[in-house]
C-alpha cells in the first residue's frame, strides 16, 4: 500500500494568515510542529528549539528561506488554524507511524 506525503495530506488545511504577512510556509510551520511534537515538545519555544537544532535535516524536504519560524509565528498559525478542521487532518496523521523517523533525526 503506498502511502500519500505530508504536503497531500496537510493541503486540505485553509490557511487564514494574509498573503502579505507570509514569510514561512503553512506546511513547514505545521511540518516542524508535528515532527517536534512527536519527539516530545510541548510548547511553541520547544517547537522552535527542534528547528533551529534540525534545520539542516528539515531542509533536506522542506523549503525554509527564511529560516526557522519563530515560537510566536508558530503560535500564531495554530491558533488562526479552524479546530474541526485541525484536529480531523491531525487525528488521520496519528493513524501513521512517524515516530521512528522524527526521532531518530531528533537525536542526530
Amino acid at each position: 500500500m503506498e502511502g500519500i506525503t505530508l504536503h497531500e495530506h496537510f493541503a486540505t488545511l485553509q490557511d487564514p494568515r494574509m498573503e502579505r504577512t507570509k514569510r514561512h510556509q503553512r506546511l513547514s510551520i505545521i511540518t516542524i510542529a508535528w515532527c517536534a511534537v512527536i519527539c516530545g515538545a510541548a510548547t511553541w519555544v520547544d517547537v522552535e528549539e527542534f528547528g533551529q537544532a534540525k534545520r539542516a535535516w528539515l531542509e533536506t524536504f522542506l523549503d525554509l528561506p527564511n529560516g526557522i519560524p519563530s515560537h510566536d509565528t508558530v503560535g500564531r498559525v495554530f491558533a488562526r488554524l479552524d479546530p474541526e478542521q485541525g484536529h480531523r487532518v491531525f487525528s488521520l496523521v496519528g493513524a501513521g507511524d512517524p515516530h521512528d523517523l522524527a526521532c531518530e533525526a531528533y537525536r542526530h
